[in-house]
């Protein structure tokens, strides 16, 4: 049950992300599912195995599959699905507390937010790139054994 609530506020937050970014009409739903399902990925890891960054970076992949995917099918750039997906799983919360421990003064705990939402942040933009880079590399390999053929 979980799962379906955090499924929904993901694909709501997603949304609103994709009007915000001028997604075109025809995608907002597609990209709404493709941050949906990384968060569930994100939520499943962090809960099962009780690590935010591992969460993060398996999320981020799953919506740059999924992103490269939606655009190989519906002829769109793979950023209209990957920009907004991604937002959920950006680390806004330890920023925010990145923050309010540097104002408060408490150095130690604002190396620890800090640290891990920096850490949180490269694995996000690994999962991307490196989703990326192996579905383009599956794509290049399927085209050059078609058309070697």
């Amino acid at each position: 049950m979980i799962y379906i609530k955090e499924f929904i506020y993901a694909f709501l937050s997603t949304l609103g992300f994709s009007i915000i970014f001028n997604i075109p009409k025809d995608s907002i739903v597609k990209s709404g599912i493709t941050g949906a399902l990384g968060w569930i990925i994100y939520i499943f890891v962090n809960n099962n195995y009780y690590s935010k960054v591992a969460g993060a970076f398996l999320g981020a992949i799953v919506v740059g599959m999924i992103g490269e995917i939606m655009a190989r099918l519906f002829k769109k750039p793979a950023t209209v699905y990957i920009i907004p997906g991604i937002v959920p799983l950006v680390p806004g919360a330890g920023m925010y507390y990145t923050m309010l421990s540097i104002i408060e003064k408490n150095f130690i705990e604002a190396a620890n937010f800090g640290t891990e939402t920096l850490f949180i942040a490269a694995a996000i933009s690994s999962g991307v790139i490196i989703s990326t880079t192996l579905n383009k590399t599956i794509f290049n390999f399927k085209k050059n054994r078609v058309g070697g053929r």
